[in-house]
C-alpha cells in the first residue's frame, strides 16, 4: 500500500500532555477526558514541505500532507476539499469602512462548507485504524461532511442531529447512505445519544473534538490563508464558532508552520463571534475564565453555533487571549443582515455562521478595537443556500 510523506509521530493530550501511540483508534484523553492532539516529527517535514515545493502541488488540503495524520493514499478520500479562494471583498470593504477585507470562502469545499476539511481526516484515519461504523452528533454539516467521506470509504455512517435543523441537512445526509436520528433537543443532547451507541454497538465517534484528527483538516485553513497571501499574516482573522476546532486548529497550524520555517513569530489576532442566544465563549473570555460554563436555553438561526457546550472551550479562549484577539456575540437579525450585504457586494452568498463574522467585524470597526486599515480575513464557514427557508 502507497505510503503518504505524513510525518506523524504521536498523540498528546492538549490538557495534561500526556503522550500516546497514533497507530490505535482513540477519542479523548483517557487521563482527563481533553481532546487529543496529533504531533508530528517537524524538522523530517521541513525537508519537503517548502515554499518552493508547494508550488507545484495539488490544489487541495492534501499538498500538506507532511503535517496531516493519513499515512497511506488509499485513506485520502479526495472529493476536493481545500484549497477555496480567498476573495477579495474590497466593494464590502469600502461600504463598512475597511477596505482590506477578504473572505475564506469555505461554502466551495465538497458538501458545502469547511466541515468536509475535518471529516475527510476523521474518516480517512479511522479507515486506517480498523474502526467499522462511525457515528457523528452535529447541527447539520458536520454530519453532511462525515456521510459523504463514510460514503467514499464504504462506511456504515450513523448520524444524530436535533429534529429542528432545516430539512435540507437531513436530507444531504439520509441521501449519502448514513442512518438518520432527529433529537428532540440541542446538540449536546445528540451527543449523549451518540456515546450511548458507540457503547452499545463500537461505533467510532467523530464528533468535534472528541477524535483527534478533525482539527488536523481544520488547521490547513491556516496554512492556505497564509500562502495564498504570499507568506504574509492578515492582521485580524474573524472566525464564527460554535465547537471551535477552526479556531484552534488554525492556532495551531501558526506554530507548525514556524517550526517548519514557512513564517516567523508573528500572528494574527484571533477573533471569536457568537450568536448572542448562545455565546458561552463570549461570556467566558469576558468575565477572564479558563473553561466555558454551558449554555442555558441556546437558540440562534445559525445552527452551527448553537453549541453550548463545547469540549475545547479552554483551547478556544487560550487561542484568543494568546493573539491578543476578542470574542464577540451578535444577533440573529445582524447576521441575516450581514448577509444580503456580503451577497450584494462580493457574490459569495454565506450561511447565516458566515454572515456573523461581518457583523462582528462591523461592530469591533465601531469600538475602535480594529483600525480601518487592518487586513482582515473573514471565515465563510458553508453555503447560504442551505438555509434558504431563512430569506424566503
Amino acid at each position: 500500500m502507497t505510503a503518504t510523506c505524513s510525518t506523524l509521530t504521536h498523540l498528546s493530550c492538549s490538557r495534561c500532555g500526556e503522550a500516546y501511540d497514533a497507530e490505535q483508534l482513540m477519542n479523548l484523553c483517557p487521563a482527563c477526558e481533553k481532546p487529543l492532539l496529533a504531533r508530528y516529527d517537524l524538522a523530517q517535514a521541513a525537508k519537503t514541505l517548502t515554499r518552493e515545493s508547494l508550488q507545484g502541488r495539488e490544489p487541495s488540503l492534501w499538498r500538506y500532507e507532511e503535517v496531516l495524520p493519513v499515512r497511506t493514499r488509499a485513506a485520502q478520500l479526495k472529493l476536493g476539499e481545500g484549497w477555496t479562494p480567498l476573495v477579495c471583498a474590497r466593494p464590502l470593504g469600502d461600504d463598512i469602512g475597511c477596505p482590506e477585507t477578504l473572505i475564506k470562502d469555505e461554502s466551495l469545499n465538497p458538501t458545502g462548507s469547511f466541515k468536509a476539511r475535518g471529516l475527510v481526516m476523521a474518516v480517512g484515519r479511522a479507515l486506517e485504524l480498523g474502526a467499522v461504523e462511525l457515528a457523528i452528533s452535529s447541527a447539520g454539516n458536520a454530519a453532511g461532511a462525515m456521510s459523504a467521506y463514510a460514503a467514499k470509504a464504504g462506511m456504515p455512517a450513523h448520524v444524530y442531529m436535533p429534529e429542528d435543523v432545516p430539512a435540507a441537512f437531513r436530507v444531504e445526509c439520509s441521501n449519502l447512505g448514513a442512518e438518520v436520528t432527529l433529537v428532540d433537543g440541542l446538540i449536546t443532547d445528540c451527543g449523549a445519544r451518540v456515546r450511548k451507541k458507540v457503547e452499545e454497538c463500537g461505533w467510532f465517534d467523530v464528533s468535534t473534538l472528541k477524535e483527534p484528527y478533525r482539527i488536523e483538516g481544520k488547521k490547513t485553513m491556516g496554512y492556505e490563508v497564509v500562502e495564498q497571501l504570499g507568506w504574509r499574516m492578515p492582521d485580524v482573522m474573524i472566525y464564527p464558532t460554535g465547537g471551535g476546532t477552526g479556531l484552534v486548529g488554525m492556532w495551531k497550524a501558526f506554530d507548525e508552520m514556524e517550526a517548519l520555517g514557512l513564517i516567523g513569530s508573528e500572528r494574527p489576532r484571533m477573533v471569536s463571534v457568537q450568536s448572542n442566544g448562545c455565546a458561552p465563549m463570549v461570556r467566558a473570555f469576558e468575565q477572564g475564565e479558563q473553561f466555558a460554563e454551558a449554555w442555558e436555553g441556546a437558540q440562534t438561526v445559525a445552527d452551527g453555533l448553537r453549541v453550548p457546550a463545547a469540549v475545547g472551550d479552554f483551547l478556544i479562549l487560550e487561542a484568543v487571549r494568546e493573539s491578543g484577539g476578542a470574542a464577540i456575540a451578535v444577533s440573529d437579525e445582524e447576521m441575516l443582515y450581514s448577509a444580503r450585504q456580503m451577497g450584494r457586494h462580493t457574490g459569495v452568498f454565506p450561511a447565516p455562521e458566515g454572515a456573523a463574522t461581518l457583523a462582528g467585524q462591523k461592530r469591533l470597526l465601531e469600538s475602535g478595537w480594529l483600525q480601518d486599515d487592518e487586513t482582515v480575513v473573514l471565515f465563510n464557514t458553508g453555503s447560504g443556500l442551505k438555509y434558504a427557508h431563512l430569506w424566503s
